[in-house]
């Protein structure tokens, strides 16, 4: 457990530990050498911090339980004195996943195995026959028949596009999954 979980409780510690403040004043400090975003390493302190406490650009707290707040886990030595703008900060893929459109099928089952080889999953099987869209339960990618397509169309909104809307999120169409052996999405 971790101090942001609301059922926390405090160790009975004689000599808690001091809270360090992660982001460094140093880092104002313009120094010469290029950072990842081809510019001189210099940042803002509050700036900074907010980015640190940030969970993700797209996504403002955990998702799950299980998970650790970022300003939790961003902390201790590994994290001083660095510049937080070159840390990963990736995109939360429980938004992401309700960007990819429809894959519909002529077919009652269809497979997906993450794009295959070593990237993919476990090939796993999915029934569409109900009128509902179907995802994968391992990458989340949505399935639907074509025959369903009216009722889903009807419907007054969906949790996945029905079709491409050019979002800089979705998996292009060359990039799909196939039947093929080892074919890549």
């Amino acid at each position: 457990p971790h101090e942001a979980d609301p059922n926390h409780v405090p160790a009975n510690t004689p000599a808690p530990p001091k809270k360090v403040q992660t982001v460094s004043g140093t880092n104002e400090t313009a120094t010469s050498s290029e950072g990842s975003f081809d510019k001189v390493l210099q940042e803002s302190v509050s700036e900074a911090e907010a980015m640190r406490t940030s969970q993700a650009p797209n996504r403002k707290g955990i998702w799950t339980r299980s998970q650790r707040p970022r300003e939790v886990a961003m902390v201790g030595p590994r994290f001083e004195q660095t510049i937080i703008e070159d840390q990963p900060r990736p995109y939360a893929a429980i938004e992401l996943i309700h960007k990819q459109p429809v894959r519909w099928t002529k077919d009652r089952v269809v497979s997906c195995d993450g794009g295959g080889g070593p990237l993919g999953h476990p090939k796993i099987f999915i029934n569409v026959d109900k009128p509902k869209i179907c995802w994968c339960t391992y990458c989340g990618l949505p399935f639907a028949h074509e025959h369903h397509r009216k009722h889903l169309e009807s419907l007054p909104s969906t949790s996945y596009p029905l079709s491409p809307v050019g979002d800089a999120a979705e998996v292009p169409e060359n990039q799909r999954v196939s039947d093929e052996p080892l074919g890549q999405r």
